[in-house]
């Protein structure tokens, strides 16, 4: 005879599983089933023996262990109870049922317990991954191989995946567990993901507000609603949500004097069905502030009038750098400086913290106090404004060490550093540092940010720059066969900037075919003999590609010796004396063009060149901010001998600017940066520089050849005008194609992606003159377009497409130039345009 004591309901059929996932499990007493004065019950309160039926996994000596019951001794339900509750604590169970058996005679009484396991973990597995990668999702599942399986860990699992969707957005996602059983009882688990589309937000509503609208609130918060333009997808991330409510919004208010904005109440409105949001929002805006007093207290570094000139609210208006950051951004607003603005006296505490950093006082701290009153007989409410400093002692930079150079040698890397032992320790400095040290392209960027630490009790600092090499140097090989008896041709060329691990460099290039046979040999050492001088030395044989009309081709041999000196007082300044020595031969010349006696053969020039360039670009070879002038003059000739005599004068002007960038969060990871970049050059020749005009004069157009000008074929932009029968390779205008002065401005917004991929838009414009005096920088040649660069073994490698607004093109029946304005792809390979 048996007598059910308690139970917990197993699940039924197949899909057994899904029903359990996130039960609880509750123990249920039942009602005895005989009197208790009955015979058969009285026994069951004193079982002889318990057993548990139904183990197959479970050992018996361990399930009578986790039940802790004794036979012979009387049980009442609360022991029952917590005996049912103990196996369920293992974890092993579905499934526990009590009841008694007696023996046929009544005698004896058996407690039996029956149980159904729970099968193993053989393999979990997600599917169905799409704006999250499976390993995010994966680790989000917490269920181990080779365990029971638990639905309430299964659920939580579930849970847990789906926090992950709604926090980016896809709020319409659903997870769904699928279980299969393999041959030896265990279960495989699958999720099974379906993302949905992120939810959009159809809108957003303000409450409370009336000094900003809602436009100017939305329009400050990443969290838009979804307008008809495909950019404006309103799709909704809980991060950016966040961040809008936290950062943006009182930031937004605090800028135009609003600093005790509150947020009382965000709601989001979430139509699933529709996968549509609704934001609602409640603000208290407070009152705003005026700009009252100002004082600086407990200074001696710097006198007030020094700090004074920080002071945000003098009615001096942004920067030139904060007025390009703000067209571009379009937040440029006019000065009120009335009204306090937050951001405003931020940014002044940070320069104020900066100046002082850079005399060493890193120690330093500047407490902004902001103090709310009111002030007048009608109460305005006003903020008095005071930087109360604590400067504390100057840290002097106690050592540097250099950590990660495997091959390149730590004196090569010392020559960067414009700081040394002993010095204050000076914030800008040291970020130059660590700039230029990026900038010899022989280590893995971006760099970690160098690493300070106090090294002794009165505060000084050592220094740690960390470094990873990267291969540098290339060989590079190939071959060609062309038709129409073009023939073989090929290059070869080697180059490593870092010879020896010393920073010298070195290179080979030689590219061959039968129309041109180019050769060049260079060698530069950046510290001759460990000083700040620095030498380059090269020797070369050009046999032009480009065809002028009238002159054929050229062969061009020679050699050049260049040495940089430093510049007292100028970190950043070089200047070069350098000397030319080389010599042109003219093929298939017109005799008619140059008249008779004139040299075409064997030409000799002597040149002394003098070059004064300041450099402080970052991030090369696609510069993120800095700039870089130079200024060059060539005296050929006269005292110097050769067959030519001529000067020649160049400039070089370029600025950036970082105008915003996105990513680089993650450890190691680079940020994408936009970059605002001006470019001006300008160039005279005075003389006749004779047969040498093929490299002295000033060509136009294209990007191979001469001065680039994109939009326009190579040479098409000659004195007298464009020339619409240019070819790419042809100077049709022979001599009239070159000038003998030029300007070329470009203006560019670009993406550095890296410091080996970069794409832009850019505007272009420039002219040839055949005189200096006739120099006019109103009329000029105008192109825009869109390009691409990045750093091969090869070089640099380039495309760009541009559409020249003021070409022109020959009436084939008139014969008469009209205008013919169209696009052209340019080709770039070992040039660079930034």
């Amino acid at each position: 005879m048996r007598f059910p004591l308690f139970r917990i309901p197993a699940a039924k059929g197949a899909g057994a599983l899904a029903l359990c996932l996130g039960a609880v499990f509750a123990v249920r007493a039942l009602p005895a089933q005989v009197p208790s004065t009955s015979a058969p019950a009285a026994r069951c309160a004193t079982p002889d023996s318990i057993a548990v039926r139904g183990l197959s996994r479970v050992t018996l000596s361990s399930a009578l262990g986790d039940l802790g019951l004794t036979p012979g001794s009387t049980l009442a339900s609360p022991q029952v109870q917590g005996a049912i509750r103990r196996l369920y604590g293992t974890g092993q169970f579905d499934d526990v049922r009590a009841g008694c058996e007696l023996a046929a005679d009544g005698a004896k009484a058996t407690l039996v317990f029956t149980v159904r396991e729970r099968p193993l973990l053989a393999d979990v597995a997600v599917t169905g991954t799409k704006a999250q990668s499976e390993g995010t999702i994966s680790g989000k599942v917490d269920l181990l191989v080779g365990q029971p399986l638990d639905p309430a860990k299964v659920a939580r699992a579930m849970q847990r995946i789906d926090s992950v969707y709604q926090s980016k957005g896809f709020y319409l996602a659903r997870i769904k567990p699928e279980s299969t059983f393999t041959n030896d009882g265990r279960v495989r688990l699958l999720f099974r993901i379906d993302e949905g589309r992120r939810l959009a937000i159809s809108g957003v509503r303000v409450n409370g507000n009336t000094a900003l609208s809602d436009k100017t609130i939305v329009g400050a918060m990443k969290t838009s609603p979804e307008g008809f333009f495909w950019w404006k997808d309103g799709e909704f991330d809980e991060e950016a949500y966040q961040g809008d409510l936290s950062e943006r919004l009182p930031a937004l208010y605090a800028s135009r004097g609003y600093v005790d904005f509150q947020l009382l109440k965000d709601t989001v409105i979430v139509d699933r069905q529709r996968g549509k949001a609704y934001v609602d929002l409640t603000v208290r805006e407070g009152p705003q502030y005026r700009i009252g007093t100002f004082e600086i207290i407990d200074n001696r570094r710097f006198s007030t009038e020094e700090l004074e000139r920080y002071y945000p609210f003098t009615g001096a208006g942004p920067t030139l750098t904060e007025r390009v950051v703000g067209l571009t951004r379009g937040r440029l607003r006019g000065p009120d400086n009335d009204v306090f603005d937050q951001a405003r006296w931020d940014a002044a505490t940070e320069r104020v913290q900066t100046a002082y950093r850079n005399e060493g006082y890193i120690y330093a701290r500047i407490n902004p106090v902001v103090e709310r009153t009111k002030t007048g007989p009608d109460s305005v409410p006003t903020v008095n404004l005071r930087w109360q400093i604590e400067e504390r002692n100057p840290a002097i930079i106690n050592r540097i060490d250099i950590a990660g150079n495997d091959y390149t040698t730590e004196e090569c890397i010392r020559r960067q550093l414009v700081l040394v032992p002993g010095d204050v320790f000076n914030q800008d400095r040291l970020l130059r540092s660590w700039q230029s040290i990026g900038n010899l392209g022989f280590f893995d960027t971006p760099l970690p940010f160098p690493d300070t630490h106090p090294s002794n009790e009165q505060g000084d600092l050592d220094v740690t720059f960390r470094v990873k090499e990267k291969r540098t140097g290339s060989f590079n090989f190939g071959a060609s066969m062309g038709g129409a008896g073009v023939g073989v041709g090929g290059f070869i060329g080697v180059d490593q900037p870092n010879l020896f691990g010393l920073c010298k460099r070195g290179s080979l290039n030689w590219n061959f075919g039968r129309f041109f046979n180019d050769f060049q040999l260079s060698y530069s050492d950046p510290a001759i003999r460990k000083s700040r001088v620095s030498g380059t030395v090269s020797a070369y044989r050009r046999q032009s590609r480009f065809y002028v009309q009238g002159f054929g081709q050229n062969i061009t041999t020679g050699s050049t010796l260049r040495v940089g000196l430093p510049v007292p007082g100028s970190y950043f300044s070089t200047l070069g004396v350098s000397y030319t020595a080389d010599a042109i031969t003219l093929r298939d010349v017109d005799p008619s063009i140059f008249g008779i006696g004139t040299c075409t053969s064997n030409c000799f020039r002597s040149n002394l060149g003098l070059d004064l360039t300041h450099d402080t670009r970052i991030g090369l070879p696609f510069a993120s901010a800095g700039g870089m002038q130079t200024l060059t003059a060539d005296f050929s000739g006269g005292p110097l001998g050769g067959t030519t005599a001529f000067q020649r004068y160049t400039g070089d002007f370029r600025s950036y600017v970082t105008v915003g960038q996105f990513g680089g969060k993650a450890p190691g990871s680079q940020p994408k940066q936009f970059v605002l970049g001006l470019t001006g050059k300008a160039g005279a020749l005075f003389g006749s520089p004779g047969a040498f005009f093929l490299q002295q004069g000033f060509a136009l157009g294209g990007v191979q050849y001469g001065q680039p000008l994109r939009g326009y074929p190579e040479f098409s932009i000659t004195p007298r005008g464009f020339d619409p029968d240019a070819e790419q390779f042809n100077a049709t205008s022979g001599r009239q194609a070159f000038g003998n002065a030029y300007l070329t401005m470009t203006a560019e917004l670009g993406l550095r992606v890296s410091q080996q991929l970069y794409a832009n838009i850019f505007y272009d414009a420039g002219n040839n003159f055949a005189r200096a005096k006739e120099f006019n920088p109103t009329r000029l040649f105008r192109g825009a377009g869109i390009g691409a660069s990045v750093v091969t073994p090869l070089g640099p490698l380039g495309l760009d497409w541009a559409y020249g607004f003021d070409r022109l093109s020959r009436d084939p029946i008139t014969g008469r130039l009209r205008p013919d304005p169209k696009w052209q792809l340019h080709f770039r390979l070992g040039q660079m345009m930034f």
